[in-house]
C-alpha cells in the first residue's frame, strides 16, 4: 500500500520508511501549504492534515513535531522548526544558558486522513535533556542536542537502531501502523 507522507523532508521520509518496513511504501510530496499557529501540535496536525487532503484528495499523513523545554514554560515546543532555523542548534542550547532545567520533551504528532470524515492523530513522546553541545552526526535537526531520559547519548550518536527504541517519531509510528492493520482502507 501506498501512502503519502505530506513533507519533502527526505531525512524525515527515510526515518519513516525504514520504522514502518516494507507493510507501507512512503511518498513525499513538495507540495507546501500554510500552517496554523498553535501551541497544541494535535491542532497544528489535524490542521495540516485537512489542507493537505484539500489539495490531494488522497490519503495521507502529516506530521508536527515539537520540543518542549522544561525550563523555559514549554517553548519552543511546536514552533521548533522556526527556532532551530532561526538559531541552530547552538542557540537552542544557549536559550537555556539561565537555567539549570535542561530537562525536556520530544513530541511526535501524526496525522492520519482518508477522507474528511476518518481522521486520526497518534502520539509519540519522550522526555530527555539537552546536552550542553551538539554531540553525533547521525540524524537530523535537533538530533545532536537531544538526550533521552536515562541515556548518555544525543540521538546523534546512536545508529539508527538503537534511535528506534527511543525515537517519538517510532512510537507514534507504531500506534498508526497498529491502526491501519487493524483498519485498511
Amino acid at each position: 500500500m501506498k501512502l503519502i507522507f505530506a513533507t519533502s523532508n527526505q531525512n524525515k521520509i527515510n526515518e519513516v520508511s525504514r520504522i514502518l518496513g516494507n507493510n507501507l511504501e512512503i511518498e513525499g510530496t513538495s507540495l507546501e501549504i500554510d500552517e496554523i499557529q498553535s501551541i497544541d501540535p494535535v491542532k497544528v496536525a489535524e490542521a495540516k492534515a485537512k489542507a493537505y487532503f484539500n489539495q490531494l484528495k488522497t490519503p495521507l499523513i502529516v506530521e508536527d513535531t515539537s520540543l518542549s523545554f522544561n525550563g523555559l514554560n514549554g517553548l519552543p515546543g511546536p514552533y521548533i522548526n522556526d527556532f532551530s532555523k532561526a538559531l541552530s542548534n547552538k542557540g537552542l542550547i544557549d536559550l537555556l544558558s539561565s537555567t539549570d532545567n535542561r530537562r525536556a520533551v520530544a513530541q511526535v504528532t501524526f496525522c492520519l486522513i482518508v477522507d474528511e470524515n476518518n481522521i486520526h492523530t497518534f502520539e509519540g513522546k519522550v522526555e530527555g535533556t539537552i546536552a550542553n553541545q551538539e554531540k553525533g552526526t547521525n540524524g537530523f535537526g535537533w538530533d545532536p542536542i537531544f538526550i533521552p531520559l536515562g541515556q548518555e547519548k544525543t540521538f546523534a550518536e546512536m545508529q539508527d537502531s538503537e534511535k528506534d527504541n527511543y525515537s517519538m517519531r517510532a512510537k507514534a509510528l507504531s500506534l498508526l501502523q497498529q491502526y491501519i492493520s487493524a483498519n485498511p482502507f
